[in-house]
């Protein structure tokens, strides 16, 4: 008796084979990612800079513009750690060198190619996969102000905590405009005599109980003063100085949310709303967490080193790592078949 012919089933066998592996492939690869997605809400352009940290894979690009009503997404890769904002008042001279008013990074060019946000400048900071399988990220107002700025998690589809309950992942930022309010001794002032941006204390004046340096080098020693107190009030979310971890750092479980980065944002709605109230209300991070990353005039707590939040420096809560997906699993179960079919066929036709 003749056999049924075996290349047409041969060939859909190794269609499927290929079209598992093709999805196996994306799938690890969006998991070992991060989207950034960047938005101006600004009526002005902004130019925005990325800087990695230390020992982190570069990202594919630092630095770009944004016109107004503007987004773009950034990939970010596994165990990323650094910081994002947005350079203002932006012009190209006769030598076709970018020069900006405020947070320039000194590489004349659009991609500012490894080089750091001067201050007065509103930073984000990240660190992915960070201590305790969190992500963890903050605004940080250490280095001065410029510009207004929101950090929005975007949770994955049925992202949850380790206790089951929903990631919730807080919103956190700058959202007031502390141009204008800024103290006559910290503004700085553009052509036209307005404020661009407003320094830090640290900046300003260069004292140790300012910079958290010295004798004040400790979170003990170091405490608020009238000057970080002016950012604290305004932005009860955002660091305010060096040593402003208890209410000012955020985490979400590693792998289940991207992140939407917003310069300008508006307060009227949603998450967004929140940031103006007092910090501890509605939020689902326990205090204190630790930033060990948070920068100072582009230096950092860990000594420039780079390193990402130890954990035996950091008391954030732990999350185990997020389930896998349904399609994940759908995936490896297709995979785990075709395997078990084609050793079926090998064992029947010996």
């Amino acid at each position: 008796m003749a056999t049924p012919p075996l290349l047409p089933a041969m060939a859909t066998h190794r269609l499927l084979l290929l079209t598992v592996s093709l999805l196996l492939s994306s799938l690890f690869q969006a998991a070992l990612s991060t989207t950034f997605t960047l938005t101006n809400s600004c009526a002005y352009t902004v130019w925005p800079g990325l800087l990695s940290s230390a020992g982190t894979p570069t990202l594919d690009t630092t630095g770009f513009a944004l016109a107004p009503g503007e987004s773009r997404a950034v990939e970010a890769p596994a165990a990323w750690s650094g910081r994002l904002w947005a350079r203002t008042g932006c012009a190209s001279d006769s030598n076709g060198r970018l020069a900006c008013g405020t947070c320039d990074c000194g590489s004349g060019a659009l991609e500012c190619a490894g080089g750091g946000a001067a201050p007065p400048c509103s930073l984000a900071e990240f660190t992915l996969a960070g201590s305790g399988g969190n992500d963890f990220y903050d605004v940080s107002l250490v280095d001065g102000y410029n510009i207004a700025m929101a950090v929005q998690p975007q949770l994955a589809a049925g992202a949850v905590a380790a206790d089951g309950a929903a990631a919730g992942c807080a919103a956190t930022g700058c959202m007031a405009d502390l141009n204008g309010p800024c103290p006559a001794d910290l503004k700085v002032s553009g052509p036209d005599g307005a404020g661009i941006a407003c320094k830090s204390a640290c900046e300003a004046f260069g004292r140790p109980e300012d910079c958290c340096s010295g004798d004040f080098g400790t979170p003990a020693a170091c405490r608020p003063s009238q000057y970080s107190n002016f950012f604290k009030n305004a932005c009860p979310r955002a660091y305010s100085y060096a040593y402003d971890d208890a209410t000012s750092t955020f985490t979400c479980a590693s792998g289940t949310a991207s992140y939407l980065l917003v310069f300008c944002p508006a307060t009227s709605t949603g998450s967004m709303a929140s940031l103006k109230s007092s910090v501890g209300v509605g939020s689902t991070n326990p205090s204190p967490l630790v930033n060990n990353t948070v920068s100072y005039l582009d230096r950092s707590r860990d000594g420039g080193r780079g390193e990402r939040y130890p954990s035996s420096s950091s008391n954030a809560s732990t999350s185990s790592s997020p389930a896998p997906s349904p399609l994940a699993v759908m995936a490896v179960a297709a995979w785990t078949w075709l395997c078990t079919t084609r050793h079926q066929r090998l064992l029947s036709s010996s």
